[in-house]
């Protein structure tokens, strides 16, 4: 099997209806060959932040385009959190907790 790859796909489609989203969404749920993890969706404005793991970039575009899900953009990302900084990390909190506005 290929070495998966974290994916963020940009979906912006201010016309969509929810219930549109969720039947994506049961579609997307159900790909063998890449990996839904999760979305982040503002309905407002109808633009959607989707995480994937997937082998590439081609493999993420082909599934959207046979289900006709359109999107802006499929960008390779790594993921980067605080426990992650090392330490960095730890000089901030130092820092922080020494700061004038803590608790503020």
């Amino acid at each position: 099997m290929a070495k998966m790859r974290k994916y963020m796909i940009v979906h912006n489609d201010p016309n969509i209806s929810w219930d549109k989203v969720e039947e994506n969404w049961g579609k997307l749920a159900t790909i063998e060959t890449c990996t839904w993890v999760r979305t982040f969706f503002n309905k407002k404005k109808g633009v959607r932040y989707c995480e994937w793991l997937a082998p590439g970039e081609k493999e993420l575009k082909s599934i959207f385009a046979e289900l006709n899900i359109s999107f802006e953009s499929v960008i390779e990302v790594e993921e980067t959190v605080p426990d992650l900084w090392g330490k960095k990390w730890e000089e901030h909190l130092a820092a922080e907790a020494k700061a004038s506005t803590l608790g503020f």
